[in-house]
């Protein structure tokens, strides 16, 4: 032990001396970082060849052990030998996924009858087929349960119902946001009772002053005949309450009215059209025919 001690000592001090010259000296950092990298490798190196030694000393320990309990050679040569794992056929492996019995049992396996010379094998049935066939029962009766019994899932009728309510509810959120970018140049004349309701609401709260409670005109136009001052088309009616026209004192309501409730005014006034209400304004601006009230009934 006192001999293998030195031995590892020797190098162990060769090592290190370049290391504790270092601190004596000064020497660049670069040249000190590649002392100590040698260092390191030079000890991981030592640290190997000790490990290979131990390793080579504990084969010799063992072989003495088993010598002195009578062994031969031979046996203790096949105690030391690292054992051999042994490969199975691919074969063997295949048939047994498949619940498959080798061919060198083909014969023990043979049905007793056959048809026109042809034989078959009594294989047993694959254990994965087994199990897959229980799965799908497994599934079967879920489903029952939870789309027939249970009525937890709903069925493609139910499903399609949902989806289309869903879908209403949806088109009618996108409606009333997209109600709100309509413009003089995207106003449609519209004669829906709700549309036209609400615009008479709005009429009633803020027009009555100067257009009358039936728009047969006060300090403004009358708005039920065929004569308009800035035009009766549906566009030209939104444009005119959008902006206003300041200089015969109808203001803008743009910042009052969303763009929606411009539009409801607008097809307020053009339903009132041909009314004649009793007190009616005399006639002012230029004769217009009703084009967007003859375009509604074509289409």
């Amino acid at each position: 032990m006192k001999h293998y001690r030195i031995l590892f000592l020797i190098p162990f001090m060769l090592l290190m001396q370049p290391g504790m010259a270092v601190a004596d000296n000064l020497i660049p950092d670069d040249l000190q970082n590649e002392i100590a990298y040698w260092i390191i490798v030079g000890m991981l190196l030592l640290f190997v060849v000790a490990m290979l030694v131990l390793l080579k000393t504990f084969k010799v320990l063992a072989r003495v052990v088993l010598k002195s309990q009578g062994y031969t050679e031979e046996q203790i040569a096949a105690e030391l030998a690292p054992a051999k794992k042994v490969k199975k056929p691919k074969t063997e492996v295949w048939n047994k996924l498949l619940s498959l019995r080798p061919l060198a049992e083909e014969k023990e396996l043979l049905i007793a009858h056959d048809y026109d010379g042809i034989q078959e094998l009594d294989n047993p049935i694959p254990a994965w087929f087994s199990y897959l066939f229980y799965a799908t029962i497994i599934f079967a009766v879920g489903y029952i349960l939870n789309y027939h019994v249970f009525h937890f899932g709903q069925l493609q009728y139910e499903e399609y119902s949902t989806e289309m309510a869903q879908a209403d509810i949806a088109k009618k959120a996108y409606l009333s946001k997209a109600a709100n970018r309509v413009d003089e140049n995207t106003v449609k004349l519209d004669a829906e009772p709700g549309v036209v309701a609400a615009g008479q609401v709005i009429f009633k709260q803020n027009c009555v002053p100067c257009h009358g409670d039936h728009a047969q005109g006060v300090v403004g136009p009358n708005l039920t005949d065929d004569y308009w001052l800035h035009g009766g088309k549906i566009n030209d009616v939104f444009k005119t309450i959008k902006y206003g026209v300041q200089a015969k004192g109808m203001p803008t309501w743009e910042k009052q009215l969303s763009p929606k409730q411009i539009s409801d005014v607008a097809n307020y006034i053009k339903s009132l059209h041909g009314t004649n209400p009793a007190g009616a304004k005399e006639a002012q601006g230029e004769k217009e025919s009703d084009d967007d009230a003859k375009a509604t009934k074509k289409a």
